[in-house]
């Protein structure tokens, strides 16, 4: 089941418009995740990320790598505890 979503997660950030240049922070990330889950829906980002693999694979390689990295510092970002100041 996580990695399912954890797919997901990829193939939705994927899709979307932000870029490695923007360095988005961790909340962009989860809302440009679920922007675009909710735009596309789980097979439109699926098969976005096909076609563009298909087309593309150099690039997409890429950014395939840059989107894992930025979803585990995401997911990082969420298990560091939060102290009230």
């Amino acid at each position: 089941m996580i990695s399912t979503v954890q797919e997901l997660a990829a193939e939705a950030l994927f899709v979307s418009d932000l870029q490695p240049s923007e360095c988005p922070s961790s909340e962009t990330v989860e809302e440009t995740v679920t922007a675009m889950i909710l735009r596309h829906g789980s097979d439109g980002c699926a098969a976005s990320v096909a076609e563009e693999f298909g087309h593309h694979p150099e690039v997409a390689v890429r950014r395939m790598n840059w989107v894992r990295t930025e979803l585990r510092s995401a997911a990082a970002a969420q298990r560091r505890p939060h102290y009230a100041s």
